[in-house]
């Protein structure tokens, strides 16, 4: 194909110019444009160079801004967070904050940027940490211990209190601003900004009210921290030469600022916040009237916006940014940075590239003459020279011959050496081309017989897979019925591994040999058993079955492990190939499968390995559903002999308890006779021992008609008389039975019912007796002059009603709080080892509430008092009384 490019529109207007005014000419005219295009773009990117650079400054900057917001603003969340994981996991409880104490100390000393801690119940509870300095704190508190007056004391790191003047009466955190507002938006939030009265400074506050488990509220937790930290974080933050950040709410308010000033100002000894316009340094004043006149309303701003303007005749770049990642907080980061930061050097730089460029251009036109001319006069000798190789393809010895210039003549004499070599490398081609040919056709042969391969080896997995699936659903696997199981196994293993026999043995008793339990021969299709294998007698196989899983033999004549084998089980059946798998169960060998190839030696397929694996498995799982069965079995009839025995316990107790009771019951008519001296005077000495003999006999007739009434809770015995019982009388009633004891030692005795609550349905004779006991046992362990009420409360759904005995007392140990409801044990410490008692009561006690379908919890701290709380269904009382039978 020819192209004639003299007739060309475009390069006729060169006809008849020589090529060297040509070349310099167009030479001339693409340093022109190359040199006023260079010249152009520099200015356009210098000054775009600009507007990148303001740009991402003012994003790396927002970006290192809002990245320190976050971290300053997570932190009340981690600290709130981590009292809520506390107090889930039960460390912690809302219901007693005077646990709370040094708890918050600790989180004031590891959280330096928060200054107080405060936790608020809605038992009008409150307690707060603020810290003064580094070794003293402020700690208010108020609970029902100080009649809800708010107590405010001084307190180093080890705890020593001062108590301060200060007293608040009949403080209630609940009506605070914060307590409610954490309580209406039911998760964490963060407060407005305020200013306190106390010192001239910003602060904010975090809540997080505390829910339980079933979603009623229990308090809130919060904690305050300093909005000046803010601004030492921005002062921290360079921003070009005399940029700027400031930190707005959406009112215009200033929160923070990178310079030196406050974001407040002092009036009348108090702070009063400044807006971002009416700030005293110009610039900050400045970007902020540009905002309020771009914006009329700062909420109009929800994502990032980039913008400029002219302050004392020279541009401004700004970069407004909403706080993002606290929905709550309602910040806007602007980034203010003057242009005059960047302009200067690249002004330099614009001037320096121009004075380069016009020299560059000069210098450049020069070249192009002299280069023109010199590459003109040898290329019309290199035309001529190359026109005999017009047609290369049609004249196989054409030769290039050019002379005038050495490169030239040297470029002639290696075209001419490259195409003898093409030629000779078109032949060397050709011939392996033939040689490709044949090397296609003996893989393509290859091919084949590796897809046939793969084809049988698909196959075959898939009789694995069948075999295995067939096996996880059949029935006597899952039930562990041996025989029919081990059966079902060798044959689907014979067939999907298609050998002419598969085999499961198990060790005998004392590990001494190997007992064939299940035999299946392919070729006849049949099972049979019986076969053993003393271990005495094969001492190598058996060595080789402990130290590996899984034995591969491909030729039993070579294979040194089987070889003791051969005179009575390989050559007499013909076996030339096996596989031999352990069993394992609860952690040691039980036995094995034995898989053997007869005839025509085998490899053994790392599939086919994996499978006789999988096959093991469901033996091995077979034993051990085996060996659960018995011993569930075993566990059912010891379990009915336990309660023929718990039958015959309770039998016992209440025939021997009934025994007693008769002959001691004349015991003690006798003794109060003789104490009446209807036999006669009686001695002070006789009178002494008989009271001791009346206490002792009391106290053992006590004791059987506990036995008793537990021996008919537990024999299923007893007979509720449920009725509607008024919930005020059953208390006043209680209280009436325990208040000689209380009189005695100065106890003073109370109940706290809420008004018209409805009758109870319960049997009124057992709950005034569990109620009884509860009470005795608080006054018991209660010293003189100490308190004891009762507390009672439903829950919010009236579904249960909580009925709370409350002490003063010397308390307990939580370890010991197990203890309390084990028959005949008794909690035993410095204080309450001189106490009398059976260890029955609230056993007892326990025992009629869970009748009931309620529960017993108990609380208490040692030397502070305890708390015993019965939960009773609260049900609905008709017209007529209800009789239960247990």
């Amino acid at each position: 194909m020819n192209k004639n490019f003299g007739k060309s529109s475009v390069f006729s207007l060169f006809k008849g110019v020589p090529l060297s005014c040509i070349l310099v000419a167009l030479f001339l005219l693409q340093i022109l444009l190359a040199v006023g295009l260079t010249a152009y773009l520099s200015i356009s990117n210098g000054q775009k160079a600009v507007n990148e650079v303001a740009s991402e400054l003012r994003r790396q900057v927002a970006n290192r801004v809002e990245q320190n917001l976050q971290t300053y603003l997570s932190t009340p969340r981690q600290v709130l967070r981590g009292n809520q994981n506390v107090i889930d996991i039960g460390l912690l409880k809302m219901e007693n904050l005077a646990t709370w104490e040094s708890y918050l100390i600790k989180q004031l000393e590891i959280f330096p940027d928060a200054i107080a801690l405060t936790a608020s119940n809605e038992q009008q509870e409150h307690l707060a940490i603020q810290k003064l300095n580094d070794r003293q704190f402020l700690l208010r508190f108020a609970d029902k211990l100080t009649g809800y007056d708010l107590y405010t004391y001084r307190i180093d790191r080890q705890g020593q209190r001062t108590q301060l003047p200060e007293v608040i009466k009949n403080y209630d955190a609940r009506s605070h601003l914060d307590y409610q507002a954490a309580v209406t938006a039911k998760k964490f939030s963060f407060s407005r900004i305020f200013t306190p009265l106390t010192e001239p400074t910003l602060l904010i506050s975090a809540s997080q009210p505390i829910y339980n488990s079933q979603g009623q509220l229990l308090g809130v937790n919060s904690t305050l921290t300093h909005i000046s930290q803010i601004g030492d974080l921005l002062q921290n933050i360079k921003v070009g030469k005399s940029g700027q950040v400031f930190i707005i709410e959406r009112s215009g308010l200033l929160v923070a600022s990178s310079t030196t000033e406050e974001p407040f100002r002092v009036q009348n000894g108090k702070p009063i916040r400044l807006a971002a316009s009416q700030s005293g340094n110009s610039f900050t004043q400045a970007s902020a009237k540009y905002l309020a006149t771009k914006f009329s309303n700062f909420d109009q701003i929800q994502s990032l916006q980039q913008l400029d303007f002219f302050f004392d005749g020279k541009r401004q770049f700004l970069e407004v940014r909403p706080l993002q990642g606290e929905p709550n907080v309602n910040w806007l980061i602007i980034v203010a940075v003057p242009e005059a930061d960047f302009i200067g050097q690249i002004d330099r730089n614009t001037q320096t590239t121009i004075f380069l460029c016009l020299g560059g251009l000069g210098l450049a036109t020069l070249l192009g003459i002299v280069t023109a001319r010199w590459i003109t006069q040898p290329i019309l000798y290199f035309s001529t020279a190359t026109k005999d190789l017009a047609d290369f393809t049609n004249s196989e010895d054409s030769v290039l011959i050019v002379q005038g210039i050495k490169e030239l003549e040297v470029l002639g004499g290696s075209f001419n050496e490259m195409m003898q070599q093409l030629r000779k490398t078109f032949s060397v081609l050709s011939t392996k081309n033939e040689e490709l040919e044949l090397q296609v056709k003996q893989r393509t042969q290859d091919l084949k017989q590796e897809i046939q391969e793969r084809i049988n080896s698909q196959r075959r997995l898939g009789q694995h897979n069948q075999a295995l699936a067939e096996l996880a659903n059949h029935r006597a696997i899952s039930e562990g019925n041996l025989e029919t199981a081990f059966k079902i196994i060798t044959q689907k293993a014979a067939n999907a591994l298609e050998v002419e026999r598969v085999s499961v043995w198990l060790f005998n008793g004392d590990r001494t040999k190997l007992q064939c339990i299940s035999l299946y021969e392919r070729r006849n299709q049949i099972h049979s058993a019986g076969l053993e294998r003393n271990r005495a007698d094969y001492p190598i196989y058996f060595k080789a079955l402990a130290s590996t899983r899984t034995i591969v033999v491909t030729d039993t004549r070579t294979d040194l492990r089987v070889q003791e084998l051969s005179d009575e089980l390989l050559e007499p059946n013909n076996i030339v190939s096996l596989i031999d798998t352990s069993i394992w169960v609860g952690g040691e060998v039980v036995g094995t499968v034995l898989y053997e190839q007869i005839e025509t030696p085998r490899t053994w397929e790392l599939s086919e390995q994996n499978f006789v694996s999988s096959i093991v498995e469901f033996v091995a799982l077979t034993l051990e559903v085996c060996d659960r069965k018995r011993a569930e079995s075993a566990l059912r009839e010891a379990k009915e002999a336990a309660k023929v025995a718990n039958r015959a316990k309770s039998t016992f107790l209440g025939n021997i308890s009934h025994d007693l009771r008769t002959p001691l019951s004349s015991m003690l008519g006798i003794t109060q006779a003789l104490q009446d001296q209807v036999y006669g005077l009686v001695s002070q000495e006789q009178r002494q021992y008989l009271n001791m003999l009346e206490s002792s006999g009391k106290n053992l007739l006590e004791l059987i008609n506990q036995i008793l009434d537990l021996t008919d809770i537990e024999s299923s015995k007893i007979e509720l008389q449920q009725a509607g019982t008024s919930i005020q009388g059953l208390c006043d009633s209680s209280l009436s039975f325990v208040k000689h004891l209380a009189f005695q030692k100065n106890i003073q005795l109370s109940v706290q019912v809420p008004e018209k609550l409805e009758p109870i349905q319960v049997d009124e004779r057992r709950i005034r007796q569990v109620f009884i006991n509860l009470l005795t046992n608080a006054i018991k362990f209660t010293k003189e002059g100490g308190k004891v009420w009762i507390e009672v409360q439903p829950n919010s759904t009236n579904e249960y009603i909580f009925f709370s005995v409350v002490d003063t007392g010397i308390g307990m140990l939580s370890d010991d709080l197990f203890k309390l409801f084990q028959p005949f044990v008794q909690v035993e410490n410095s204080s309450t080892h001189r106490s009398t008692g059976t260890g029955l009561g609230l056993v007892m006690v326990q025992k009629i509430v869970e009748l009931h379908g309620g529960t017993v919890h108990a609380e208490s701290q040692l030397g502070k008092g305890s708390r015993f709380t019965v939960k009773l269904p609260w049900k609905k009382v008709g017209e007529w009384g209800v009789r239960t039978n247990y």
